[in-house]
């Protein structure tokens, strides 16, 4: 074969391969951009279930006996609700308030410090996934006005252990939703 017809036939060789490592690659690229967005993340973030309160002095008290009831409330309300991860701050009241919804999830709850937080390295962590927060009644609202980037929620009553928000991430839409989650005392 002469150089030309040799040219001729490379050319066409040449193109066809040029456009389908384009395709592959913007079929990747489309591929990344897609699952990034309309991925829901949900935050699920809860105030510590009722602490005993008989000695002023005690500044990490273990819950009393209604807590322990709310908590297991808190699991039931979570059996049908996938979880990904659970976060809580390292007081007893809060772990104990978690700690059935992590055993029947079988995920080990991580400590985490509310005022050391980087907010948005910890949405791209946990980015599309459902979280549940165990927090206080100042760093749970805190912590969803951190989420949704607005000062919002002010701090919760003592009294109000039943409070759940939940936080959905759509790309750049934040939405909050409050519910009253209440139980029957046996």
């Amino acid at each position: 074969m002469n150089k030309k017809v040799k040219f001729y036939l490379l050319l066409p060789v040449s193109l066809a391969i040029g456009l389908f490592i384009g395709y592959l690659i913007a079929t990747y690229a489309i591929k990344i951009t897609s699952n990034k967005k309309n991925s829901i993340t949900t935050f699920y973030l809860i105030r510590h279930a009722e602490k005993d309160r008989s000695n002023p002095d005690e500044k990490n008290p273990n819950l009393t006996s209604k807590g322990l009831e709310r908590a297991n409330h808190w699991a039931k309300y979570f059996d049908s609700i996938p979880l990904n991860s659970i976060y809580t701050t390292s007081y007893k009241r809060t772990m104990q308030t978690i700690d059935q919804v992590s055993r029947k999830k079988n995920i080990e709850p991580k400590i985490y410090s509310p005022n050391k937080i980087n907010i948005q390295n910890f949405i791209e962590t946990n980015y599309g996934k459902n979280i549940l927060i165990s927090g206080h009644s100042n760093t749970t609202p805190d912590m969803v006005n951190r989420l949704i980037d607005e000062k919002k929620y002010e701090d919760m009553l003592d009294t109000d252990n039943k409070s759940l928000y939940v936080v959905k991430l759509i790309d750049s839409t934040a939405s909050v939703e409050v519910r009253s989650i209440d139980y029957k005392v046996k």
